[in-house]
């Protein structure tokens, strides 16, 4: 870790294998005994230092063969490909744990359970979340395709409204759980079929989320 501060704003959308709910957010262990997961962040105002990261958008694909804790993790960094050499290695140093305090953001968390982290991409990366709809599309040509709605009331039919509220979490304060689907290509393929999404509002720095 160094002194270098940093921050970002903006809004979140991730899809897993797990239930609804996802167990993980409670200190429990996946619902299928693995995890798999596709992250992506929309970033309304940030900065590294002195870059700037406003209106940059970063994503994830990620795996691990057991609970996240017990390690043994893969992850392709997916970062949108207008930044430029510096937004680059400030987004990576934030998305790998670096300049964080430890355990201070799942970003830091996360960089310690990883087995393999392959070779960063630089593609267009396409996001669409409504965190207060419950509603998200994460498009990454040749890589990711996932989207994400509101849980069905199976009655009625009618949208289902459900939040999780951390507020000692690493990740976020407040967010809505909704479901998704998912279809990743590359060194960690996935396809997940109707489960976990949750959306949030992301404010978080080098020591942790602002609560």
């Amino acid at each position: 870790m160094t002194d270098t501060k940093w921050m970002i704003k903006g809004r979140e959308f991730v899809q897993c294998n797990c239930a609804y709910g996802c167990p993980c957010q409670f200190n429990s262990r996946p619902t299928h005994g693995e995890c798999h997961a596709v992250g992506a962040v929309q970033i309304e105002e940030g900065y590294h230092g002195t870059t700037k990261l406003d209106g940059l958008n970063v994503a994830m694909i990620v795996a691990w063969p057991g609970a996240i804790h017990e390690g043994g993790g893969r992850v392709v960094p997916i970062v949108d490909e207008r930044a430029d050499e510096k937004q680059r290695e400030a987004l990576l140093r934030i998305m790998t744990g670096e300049d964080t305090e430890p355990g201070a953001t799942f970003f830091q968390v996360f960089s310690t359970t990883f087995e393999k982290v392959f070779d960063p991409v630089f593609v267009p990366v396409e996001i669409d979340i409504d965190v207060d709809g419950r509603t998200g599309r994460v498009n990454v040509p040749g890589w990711i395709d996932t989207r994400g709605e509101p849980i069905r009331n199976p009655v009625t039919g009618e949208p289902h409204r459900a939040r999780i509220n951390l507020p000692q979490g690493f990740e976020y304060d407040i967010c809505e759980v909704g479901r998704g689907w998912s279809e990743t290509k590359g060194p960690v393929a996935l396809s997940i079929e109707d489960a976990h999404a949750h959306f949030s509002k992301l404010h978080m720095t080098g020591a942790g989320v602002v609560h």
